[in-house]
């Protein structure tokens, strides 16, 4: 079995599952970090496994454009590559290449684009995606979506709606490789009508699971709640389902409770290179004055190196003087902190107390939603 729901929360849509890939399982609901160019900044795969995430995320467009699906391929695959033995989604690149507004053509065939890199023109259709995807040798594939900016006029949402069903559809045609499972994305944007149109088109296709595409894009983070409130009642009860591009930690808690069981981010990596870690305390900008003296780790809770065998004045001193190690160090630091959160959402779960947990004083400064919209 692909997936399946091992436990419920009493009072809302909150789910744990195990989701079951031919290279291991995965506790839902899970954080994915984001290894956009087939590495998560500053850390090792081996720094991942011992903090407890079996499931990364990699790029296909960004791999597409270097060193190339066909060399991957000749390589031995992904996998083998960066030295990574668990499960990894690929991301269709669909983001990307739609984010390049003025590098890139759009029709119904596909997308012409130009390389961020050096230019070079290059053609992407749903079927190519697929196929990059299966040379990638990635366990979980996501095919290539029409993902329209926010915000955007209603009839530029009902045209990604519907491209994206015929891309959906298309994409299906083209075969996997061994063991490799399909997701398919709605788009809709924050139109609940749209949504639902286009949750009831991929619903109705043979996807493993289903994600929701298009959010974390600058909409109001309630926004994205609603829409997932709007849409998990028409989703198979059965599969797993995905929120794209989300990683504030009190929004995805919000979305656990409307039944959501993946996310990605590049929050915690990205945010840690800038000197701002996640605490039990609420967030932390190393970079502060204050910290020049102190000698407290960052979270007396939390067990990662930098905590164990730091202080913040040395962090703040490494970040200030342009140390590497300021990224390796508060990285690390994030991705505990991630990996903790999501441990800790399984367990409210199973123990009927995740409303206790979404109301910790620590996700306070986060913008989120408060409320979890009623029907």
């Amino acid at each position: 079995m692909f997936f399946q729901v091992t436990a419920r929360d009493p009072g809302s849509r909150a789910r744990r599952g195990l989701l079951q890939t031919r290279h291991g399982s995965v506790l839902t609901p899970a954080f994915m970090p984001v290894g956009t160019q087939a590495s998560v900044k500053a850390v090792e795969p081996r720094d991942l496994r011992d903090l407890g995430y079996r499931l990364i995320l990699a790029n296909a467009y960004h791999l597409l454009l270097r060193p190339g699906n066909k060399t991957i391929a000749k390589l031995g695959g992904l996998h083998r590559f960066m030295g990574w033995d668990g499960p990894i989604l690929t991301d269709s690149g669909g983001f990307q290449v739609f984010s390049l507004a003025d590098l890139r053509n759009l029709d119904d065939d596909g997308v012409d684009f130009a390389s961020h890199l050096d230019g070079s023109r290059w053609r992407l259709t749903p079927e190519l995606s697929v196929e990059i995807q299966r040379d990638l040798g990635s366990d979980l594939v996501m095919p290539l979506d029409d993902c329209p900016p926010y915000p955007a006029e209603r009839q530029r949402i009902e045209e990604s709606v519907r491209r994206t069903s015929a891309w959906a559809r298309r994409s299906l045609e083209v075969p996997l490789g061994e063991g490799q499972r399909r997701f398919g994305i709605l788009q809709g944007g924050v139109h609940p009508d749209l949504r639902a149109r286009s949750a009831s088109e991929i619903a109705s296709l043979p996807f493993d699971g289903y994600a929701l595409g298009g959010l974390g894009v600058g909409e109001p983070p309630s926004l994205a709640v609603a829409m997932s409130h709007a849409v998990v009642p028409s989703l198979p009860p059965d599969a797993p389902r995905y929120v794209m591009g989300i990683g504030v930690p009190r929004q995805m808690l919000d979305l656990i409770t409307e039944g959501i069981d993946l996310f990605d981010c590049v929050l915690p990596t990205r945010n840690a290179r800038n000197g701002t870690l996640f605490t039990s305390r609420g967030k932390m900008n190393i970079k502060r004055n204050e910290y020049r003296e102190d000698s407290r780790p960052v979270d007396l809770d939390c067990a990662c190196d930098a905590c164990r065998n730091f202080s913040r004045a040395y962090l703040r001193h490494l970040y200030m003087s342009r140390e590497i190690l300021a990224a390796r160090l508060n990285t690390l630091h994030n991705l505990t902190y991630f990996a903790s959160l999501m441990r800790r959402a399984r367990e409210a779960i199973s123990d009927g107390k995740l409303e206790e947990l979404r109301r910790r004083p620590e996700f306070d400064d986060q913008a989120a939603s408060s409320v979890v919209p009623t029907d």
